[in-house]
């Protein structure tokens, strides 16, 4: 069964990288269109419906390119609609969220000391929360709200922070922060399947059979677009912020992460701006550095106690209670506390290292039977860690390692190994 942890971690990374992939055309495309946009020009000579023009070198070439704020008078044959880069991205996304938090829920997902859930409720409020973010979104943007922008922006944010809160509550802090990128990429996936798309295809339609198309569909997709222009960088930050502790294993995580949105506004209220010709409004790049800045300093707070607890103050899993008693984990319960506790302690003895990295820790023998998997991918098949071999991991240390774990697995039923 040992060789399941090697398949399972080449499918996250090969999901992951599938993820980065989709989430650049994404991105890229968003950050294009809504430049486009907002750098469009009038001119004399434009045809009948168009609102704007613009001229754009590239790749040795010229592109003249006219948008219609409704449609043309007639339906090209040729139309590119952009939508697979989103949906992509969004399932990549749920299907990483799934290898790593679902099927890693006891390790990354559940805290028992915020909340004591069994792992199947610990899936169902990870999933549920993502449908409900969406449909108290989704129910604000078609109220009035939808024509107070301003208001609803701000509302928007007010639902952000509650949810990073209520993550907080219930979740480990990278999962936390994690399933906020989440929410908040579900927010706009959902808008581009549920809303503009379907908007674009009653314009078309109405192209297609002679009607005059109505200017409202435009007008409701623009909205939704907006909010994804603005939303794209604290989800780009939410994604990132699993790898750092000081991101997500401080107290005020949540706080953070609401700092982190008002970063988003600011940048893009510069680009977007400067690609409208309204001007260079450098005030934005003050105000994102001082939010930085406290983000900085949020992150010197008290460790949340997620995972801190000392062996005898808890009972191991099934999971743990097998590679603690397997063969040979006497010898990894000498080994790794001495090449890589100096980093992964509670309180990191390593020069430099004030967090344990991913706020992993291995100093204790539930901690090392917590983190089998890990140790034996890290520090077992591959060499990276320790890193650089600072603490000169010996080659036959390394095969102790290997042998525990696979020992260990051999005693795992499949369902309790892929836990």
């Amino acid at each position: 069964m040992y060789e399941l942890a090697i398949i399972w971690e080449w499918l996250a990374f090969a999901v992951r990288w599938l993820h980065v992939i989709t989430a650049m055309a994404w991105i890229g495309a968003s950050f294009y269109f809504i430049a486009l946009d907002l750098g469009l020009r009038k001119a004399s000579n434009m045809p009948e419906g168009a609102y704007g023009e613009e001229w754009q070198v590239h790749g040795g070439g010229f592109y003249h390119i006219q948008k219609y704020l409704v449609a043309p008078a007639n339906m090209p044959d040729h139309l590119i609609w952009h939508k697979w880069q989103s949906y992509t991205t969004w399932l990549s996304g749920a299907a990483l969220l799934m290898i790593v938090y679902w099927a890693g829920a006891e390790l990354y997902l559940i805290d028992a000391q915020k909340a004591d859930l069994s792992v199947f409720q610990g899936i169902v409020i990870s999933a549920a929360s993502l449908t409900l973010g969406w449909l108290i979104y989704d129910f604000l943007c078609k109220s009035s709200l939808g024509h107070r922008p301003t208001l609803l922006m701000v509302l928007l944010f007010v639902l952000l922070v509650l949810m990073a809160w209520g993550y907080n509550q219930i979740f480990t802090g990278r999962a936390a922060l994690l399933h906020l990128g989440a929410f908040t990429a579900t927010i706009m996936t959902a808008n581009v399947f549920f809303i503009i798309m379907p908007n674009q295809r009653i314009v078309v339609k109405d192209l297609q059979e002679g009607r005059t198309p109505d200017a409202k569909y435009g007008r409701i997709a623009k909205l939704r677009s907006t909010h994804n222009n603005y939303l794209t960088l604290p989800v780009i930050f939410l994604m990132l912020a699993n790898h750092y502790p000081l991101a997500f294993a401080t107290e005020y995580n949540w706080l953070i992460a609401a700092l982190v949105f008002l970063m988003g506004v600011t940048i893009r209220h510069y680009f977007n701006s400067l690609h409208a010709g309204k001007g260079n409004p450098t005030w934005t790049w003050l105000v994102s550095v001082v939010l930085f800045i406290l983000i900085m300093a949020l992150s010197t707070a008290p460790l949340m106690q997620d995972s801190y607890e000392e062996s005898e103050a808890r009972a191991l899993t099934p999971r743990e209670q097998v590679f603690a008693s397997a063969a040979g984990f006497e010898d990894a319960a000498s080994i790794v506390p001495g090449r890589c506790a100096m980093c992964h302690a509670r309180e990191p003895g390593y020069e430099g290292i004030h967090r344990a990295p991913k706020h992993i820790f291995l100093e204790t023998p539930a901690d090392i039977a917590k983190n089998a998997e890990l140790i034996y991918i890290q520090a077992g098949v591959t060499h990276a860690m320790p890193p650089a071999n600072v603490t000169y991991m010996e080659e036959a240390e390394r095969a102790a390692l290997r042998k525990w774990y696979r020992a260990a697995a051999k005693a795992l039923p499949f369902t309790v190994a892929a836990d």
